[in-house]
C-alpha cells in the first residue's frame, strides 16, 4: 500500500523557510512550528504542562502558514503595545487602527522583513 503524501517537496521547503523566518515568535509566545513529514507543518500553541498543546493546526501551503504566523506575531505585538491601557479591551483591528501611524508603518515593515526572510516576496 502506498502512503498518501499531503505536501509537495516544493511546498515543504517553502514552509520550512517560513517556519525559520518566524523563529523569534517561538521565543516570545507559546507557539511552535514543526515539520510533520508527509503531513505538512504543524503549528502548536497554547501549551499547558498538564495537558500539552491546546491548539494544533496543520499546513500544507506556505502562504497560509505565513499568514497565520504573521497574525500571531502581529497580535502579540499589539497586545504588548496596549498592555495596561484601556485599548487592551479592543479587538485587534481596533488596536491597530488606534496606534500611531509610525507604529503601524513599523508593523508593516516587519511583515515585509518576514516575507523577505521566508522568500515569500
Amino acid at each position: 500500500m502506498e502512503k498518501q503524501v499531503y505536501i509537495s517537496e516544493v511546498e515543504r521547503e517553502k514552509c520550512r523557510k517560513v517556519a525559520e523566518a518566524y523563529s523569534e515568535l517561538y521565543e516570545e509566545d507559546d507557539i511552535l512550528v514543526l515539520d510533520a513529514g508527509r503531513y505538512g507543518f504543524v503549528k502548536l500553541q497554547y501549551y499547558r504542562p498538564s495537558v500539552g498543546f491546546d491548539g494544533v493546526t496543520t499546513f500544507t501551503d506556505s502562504q497560509k502558514l505565513f499568514d497565520s504566523l504573521w497574525e500571531e506575531w502581529r497580535n502579540t505585538q499589539l497586545l504588548m503595545f496596549v498592555k495596561g491601557t484601556p485599548m487592551a479591551e479592543m479587538d485587534y483591528e481596533e488596536m491597530l487602527k488606534s496606534m500611531p501611524k509610525e507604529k503601524q508603518r513599523e508593523l508593516l515593515e516587519k511583515r515585509n522583513y518576514f516575507a523577505q526572510k521566508a522568500g515569500i516576496m
